[in-house]
């Protein structure tokens, strides 16, 4: 993400706090143990309801709605801009919503998994290669809670051939990469997800990141689940 990433752990557990300003020190840095704790617990805005994976910045600079837009991803790597879809979905329709978008893929994908688990700044990435789409929703359900609630995990899955991906990211926002988007699109709308504009999400503002030992260990079991345990990292 290009931020300033600071790390804790507290009582096996990890916090780690983002901004989208990497020269500014985060506001949570200022905060005691108890304030910092006081604002985990705070998990519902309005109707909309986070995952324990992610808190927005104390000052609320971005304050946390369902809703998706239209964006453009520009690779890197070979100048090629990527229609896309963002979207943040409240916590009792989220999973689902992330399944029955992974659905529109076809038979038969590809699956990443990212963590930041214990890192400073960056990722690693797994990959599994030809997985068949109703073996890999069974074990995705397996690890619902895990998958819902670790800030550092994040999974994506993708139609090579289609050039089409669906990526669940560590956010617990899901984006959506590849034309046609329409598909993509009924699906959301289906969920009560509609398009919104003017919409900003959790990550264009400082933010918090939560994960554990415990969730590390889920994440380890799930790689091995999915044939990963001889995980290919770039």
């Amino acid at each position: 993400m290009g931020s300033q990433q600071r790390s804790q752990n507290k009582n096996s557990s990890q916090t780690s706090a983002s901004s989208n300003k990497p020269d500014a020190l985060t506001s949570f840095g200022s905060l005691s143990d108890e304030q910092l704790e006081a604002h985990l617990e705070v998990y519902r805005y309005g109707v909309f309801e986070l995952t324990d994976a992610i808190r927005p910045s104390v000052d609320l600079e971005v304050i946390p709605r369902q809703g998706f837009r239209h964006d453009v991803y520009a690779d890197p790597t070979n100048d090629v801009k990527v229609p896309a879809i963002m979207a943040a979905a409240s916590r009792e329709r989220l999973f689902d919503l992330f399944i029955d978008m992974i659905d529109t893929l076809g038979p038969v994908v590809d699956v990443v998994l990212e963590t930041s688990h214990y890192h400073t700044g960056g990722h690693e990435d797994y990959y599994r290669e030809h997985i068949d789409m109703p073996v890999l929703k069974s074990i995705l359900y397996d690890f619902e809670e895990m998958l819902l609630n670790d800030g550092c995990t994040g999974v994506a899955v993708l139609n090579p051939k289609r050039q089409q991906e669906v990526q669940f990211d560590e956010h617990k926002l899901i984006i959506a990469y590849g034309s046609p988007l329409e598909s993509f699109e009924r699906v959301l709308i289906n969920h009560d997800v509609y398009i919104d504009n003017d919409i900003r999400f959790i990550t264009e503002a400082e933010h918090v990141h939560t994960s554990s030992d415990r969730l590390y260990d889920e994440f380890q079991t799930l790689a091995m689940r999915l044939g990963m345990e001889n995980c290919e990292r770039f």
